[in-house]
């Protein structure tokens, strides 16, 4: 990722707003912004999304307090570009990563809709990491990508961004025909006026539109398209990327190939928190292609001319390690510590009504704890960094979804400036939270300091698994007071776990405490409760470090609300479907979405002796979802037979990423919900492989099917969603089958009898 064609096209926009008196106000209420891209052609200067006061959200998509953004010193700069080139090709530089999601194929057809230009005329441009460039206002300001977050950061602002990028183009066509540019319309990637049959491709009118000053009140005059008139917005496309994936050309970080490159094996302490003591690596320097052993505080590396002489190598170091008290850490005692934090009051997340005369006056009620345990990520591609540290320059080369944050790193721990240190981010393989984080890029850096020459550090799957930065274990403890009917009147909610926010943003990020991902969905519930208290109780799992997930609050959140819905409808002796609906009286949008799946599952109709059918409710990352799971339980192993999931995440850009979105969203969610659970015993993981963390198998995967519902709603969060909403659904459909409530996950063995 080079740095030099943003920053001179940058420096060209931030000449040409001087030159033509274009305000920094002018900017923020137009969105856009044009000049002469570096190298001729046209530059569209683009808000992702304008900034001000804005509604800040963690990576999972939860609310948090206003943040104010500052205003930028001088002359405005824009943190997203369109630039078409003299052949005209279009550019788009864009701050968000692709990880799976498909927004390589999404956010261009955004643009490519209102600049009307077929999809594959649109190419990517990695944007450079600048955390006050590229910030993003719904995850706090970070330049991230996470939360399921980018179709909703680039929406407006991109689809803007090329219908004004086509007016000025329109406006260059007519200037040079001598005709009303309301005579002229743009298609294909050309302007005609059909009047005299002339057109002109966008490449012949880019240096003319370069030129022509910002149309005045063009910011009021700037139509979007109409749905209605949509040709790419709405309807699938084949993504991308899906060749080179497919046929091995696409770039993951575990790809690079560096002339002179070297390769480290690391050997991470065994116990959480341990540190080095003496390493004996006699053995291991016998190894033929091992070149140098390296040791680090709480890790050593083997350097080899290949991977496998760094591993065989690694195996052959005998390391005497410090425990100090982290050796005492275990499973067992975490849960105690929840306990016990679950008898303290909590910093108050949601409090309406008033809860106690609620109680008083109940007919009856029903109270439930439940657990979750650690979730490791287990991403695809295990945690790999090449690093090159030479004499005042550090080169780095990772997929990441922080690329500021892993600058950052790097010039905390060599102390060079900013821009003596390159990054080439590449295309993730598995994120899910994990690549938010910048330790194996800092243990990479820490290792190239010490090495002469381009070093890869790759973890074995092994190192990966027990050396992650874990989805927190959580407690949630929840009552209901009924009415005669059995409907809640008043509702308790207390959640214990450790506060991801608090050490990935900072204290500053807490409002009074709250971590508003830990309470989400749990503190905004879709249905009608008029008496509510729910609050957080903070509680950090000794030296366990946590970390996002594939959504962690509403995934936790959905879990336990569902559940207890429906062990509320079943104490009511009323059907699940039925029981929800007569409580979502005032969410229209979440009854809709119960409807379309209740009738597309058939539920209702008669299934045979260990079956059953769950359905749960979910509104999380601005969009709703409902799901109905079909399950077979069988000598207690559960069998996933169907999903159906019904989708309204406001107006679709691309269904086909949506469907798979959901369903490898669905996927991660039966995995963890049947098998997943990270132990731990003397401070160590005891879970090493997907021998022992397993994941759902192709032979094991259900029929699904999703079904996308129409709205005209601003666009939703699609990333996490399928995981979050089909925890609750398996969990009801295994009640369904057996009569047998889980509150503690995952459900293993707690089936089989004794």
């Amino acid at each position: 990722m080079q740095r030099e064609p943003v920053e001179a096209a940058r420096a060209a926009l931030v000449h040409e707003q001087a030159e033509q008196g274009v305000t920094r106000r002018h900017f923020l209420k137009l969105g856009v912004v044009f000049g002469a891209a570096a190298g001729g052609g046209l530059l569209v200067g683009v808000t992702l999304p304008a900034r001000g006061q804005v509604t800040a959200q963690g990576p999972s998509g939860a609310v948090a307090a206003d943040v104010q953004v500052p205003a930028a010193s001088g002359e405005f700069v824009p943190n997203g570009f369109i630039r078409i080139d003299r052949s005209g090709q279009v550019f788009l530089t864009m701050p968000k990563v692709e990880m799976g999601q498909g927004i390589q194929t999404a956010i261009p057809m955004l643009i490519a809709e209102e600049l009307e230009v077929p999809l594959d005329q649109v190419k990517i441009e990695h944007a450079p990491p600048d955390g006050e460039v590229y910030r993003d206002p719904l995850l706090l300001n970070e330049h991230m990508t996470g939360g399921s977050s980018s179709i909703r950061f680039a929406w407006e602002p991109m689809r803007r961004a090329g219908a004004a990028g086509r007016v000025l183009l329109i406006n260059a066509a007519a200037a040079r025909w001598n005709v009303d540019p309301a005579a002229c319309h743009a298609d294909a990637g050309f302007v005609l006026h059909p009047a005299s049959g002339r057109k002109l491709g966008y490449g012949e009118l880019v240096e003319a539109a370069a030129t022509l000053p910002v149309p005045p009140g063009l910011e009021k005059t700037v139509v979007l398209k109409q749905p209605a008139d949509f040709k790419l917005i709405g309807k699938p496309h084949r993504r991308l990327d899906s060749t080179s994936k497919t046929n091995g050309t696409a770039q993951f970080g575990l790809d690079v190939r560096l002339p002179g490159m070297v390769y480290a094996a690391v050997v991470h302490s065994p116990v959480i928190g341990g540190k080095v003591v003496k390493v004996d690596d006699t053995h291991a320097r016998k190894v033929p292609g091992v070149r140098q052993v390296v040791q680090l505080d709480n890790a050593v590396a083997v350097i080899g001319d290949h991977s496998w002489a760094a591993r065989r190598g690694a195996s052959a170091l005998v390391i005497e390690w410090n425990n100090g008290d982290h050796a005492r850490v275990s499973t067992k005692l975490l849960a105690a510590d929840l306990d016990q934090a679950a008898q303290r009051d909590g910093v108050v997340a949601r409090k309406k009504g008033n809860v106690e005369q609620g109680f008083r006056n109940a007919a009856s009620k029903v109270d439930a704890v439940y657990r979750q345990p650690f979730l490791a990520h287990a991403t695809m591609e295990p945690m790999n960094c090449t690093v090159h540290v030479t004499p005042g320059r550090v080169e780095l080369w990772v997929g990441t979804q922080v690329p500021a944050r892993t600058i950052d790193t790097a010039v905390r721990i060599t102390g060079l400036p900013r821009d003596k240190i390159t990054l080439h981010n590449f295309l993730i393989g598995g994120g899910f939270g994990r690549r938010l984080e910048t330790d194996c890029t800092g243990q990479a850096i820490r290792i190239g300091q010490q090495v002469g020459a381009p070093v890869k550090v790759m973890w074995t799957r092994e190192e990966d698994m027990q050396h992650d930065l874990y989805r927190p274990c959580y407690y949630d403890h929840i009552s209901a007071a009924l009415d005669a009917n059995g409907k809640p009147v008043a509702w308790t909610h207390r959640i214990v776990g450790s506060s991801i926010v608090a050490r990935f943003f900072g204290t500053s990020a807490m409002k009074n405490g709250l971590d508003f991902d830990a309470i989400e969905v749990a503190a905004d519930l879709p249905y009608d409760i008029p008496n509510q208290f729910i609050d957080y109780v903070r509680l950090e799992p000794r030296n366990v470090p946590t970390t996002f997930w594939r959504g962690v609050g509403p995934t936790r959140g959905a879990m336990v609300v569902e559940s207890f819905i429906d062990e509320l409808a079943v104490n009511a002796k009323v059907d699940p479907v039925e029981y929800r609906r007569s409580l979502l009286g005032k969410s229209p949008r979440a009854l809709n979405v119960l409807n379309v799946a209740a009738k597309a599952a058939g539920w209702g109709t008669p299934l045979p002796q260990g079956q059953g059918r769950g359905v749960s409710v979910l509104h999380a990352w601005n969009s709703y979802f409902s799901m109905v799971a079909h399950v077979t339980v069988i000598n207690g192993e559960v069998r996933v037979n169907r999903l159906v999931c019904v989708v309204d995440c406001g107006h679709t850009v691309n269904p086909m990423t949506i469907a798979a979105q959901f369903e490898g969203g669905a996927i991660f969610g039966i995995t963890a919900v049947l098998y997943s659970e990270i132990t731990i015993e003397g401070g160590r993981v005891q879970q090493s492989n997907f021998t022992d963390y397993p994941m759902v198998r192709i032979n094991e995967a259900p029929q699904i099917q999703v079904i996308i519902v129409d709205s005209t709603e601003a666009p939703g969060g699609m990333g996490e969603p399928g995981t979050a909403v089909t925890g609750p659904a398996l969990l009801n459909a295994i009640y369904a089958a057996t009569g047998k409530r889980i509150r503690q996950l995952p459900v293993g063995r707690q089936l089989q009898t004794p």
